[in-house]
C-alpha cells in the first residue's frame, strides 16, 4: 500500500477548493486533510500541536489578510518538515524568486491541468520540486545573467550534469527519462546523487547551486 500524501489547500476561493477537492477525491495516494481560506486560520492551526502536520501545503499568494510569501515563512517555523507548493495565477517574477528564495518546494500556476498538479505533489512529496515549465525557464535565464565569480570543481557526472540540465528547462523526471531513453528510477537515482554531491534537498537549489558554481558555462 502506497504511503498516504497528507495535504493541506490554503485558497481563498470556495469554487476552486471545490475542484481541488474533487481531483484529489479520485487519487488514492493523497488525502486533503483540511483547507482554509485565509492563512491566519491555517497558521493558527498549524501552530497548534495536537493535530498532525501535513506532508504538503498548496498554498496561494494573492489572500485576504496575511499573503502567502509571508505565511510561507511561518509555516516553515510552524511544521518544518512540511514541504509547500506554491500554487497561483502570479507568474511575476518577484514572487517566484521570494518564494524559491523562502523555501517553496514547488510553483506551479493555476492554468496547469489537474494532472500535472497531482504529479506535482507526487514529485515533491518524493524529494523533488515541482515547477511550472515557464517558471523554470524564467528561474534559469535570471541566473544564466549573473555570471559566477567563482569557479568550482563540477563533482557531477556527465550524465548527473545531463539529468540536471533538463531538470534546468522544467521537465519532470518521467520527461527526463523518456529524452535521456533511461528508466525513471535511473533518473530517480541520478537525482538523489545529485543533492548528495550539491548537499541540496530539492532541484531549484540544485540548479541554483550549479549556476553559482558554473558548471552550466563550461
Amino acid at each position: 500500500m502506497e504511503k498516504q500524501i497528507k495535504l493541506i489547500l490554503i485558497e481563498d476561493s470556495p469554487a476552486y477548493r471545490n475542484v481541488i477537492k474533487r481531483t484529489l477525491e479520485g487519487e488514492p495516494d493523497i488525502t486533503l486533510i483540511q483547507q482554509y481560506g485565509t492563512a491566519e486560520i491555517a497558521l493558527r492551526n498549524l501552530q497548534d500541536r495536537s493535530h498532525d502536520a501535513p506532508d504538503i501545503i498548496l498554498l496561494d499568494l494573492n489572500l485576504p489578510g496575511m499573503n502567502g510569501l509571508d505565511a510561507l515563512h511561518w509555516i516553515n517555523e510552524y511544521t518544518p518538515k512540511t514541504k509547500t507548493i506554491i500554487l497561483t495565477q502570479s507568474n511575476q517574477e518577484a514572487d517566484i524568486l521570494h518564494a524559491i528564495s523562502k523555501g517553496a518546494a514547488g510553483y506551479l500556476l493555476k492554468s496547469n491541468t489537474l494532472d500535472q498538479l497531482t504529479e506535482g505533489i507526487r514529485t515533491v512529496m518524493n524529494g523533488g520540486a515541482s515547477l511550472d515549465p515557464t517558471v523554470a525557464k524564467y528561474i534559469i535565464g535570471t541566473m544564466k545573467k549573473n555570471t559566477p565569480s567563482i569557479s568550482h570543481e563540477n563533482p557531477l557526472s556527465e550524465r548527473e550534469m545531463e539529468v540536471l540540465t533538463l531538470i534546468s528547462e522544467g521537465l519532470q523526471k518521467k520527461e527526463v527519462a523518456q529524452q535521456l531513453r533511461i528508466s525513471p528510477r535511473t533518473v530517480a537515482a541520478h537525482v538523489e546523487k545529485i543533492y548528495e554531491k550539491l548537499d541540496v534537498t530539492n532541484a531549484p537549489a540544485a540548479v541554483n547551486r550549479a549556476h553559482e558554481r558554473g558548471f552550466f558555462h563550461r
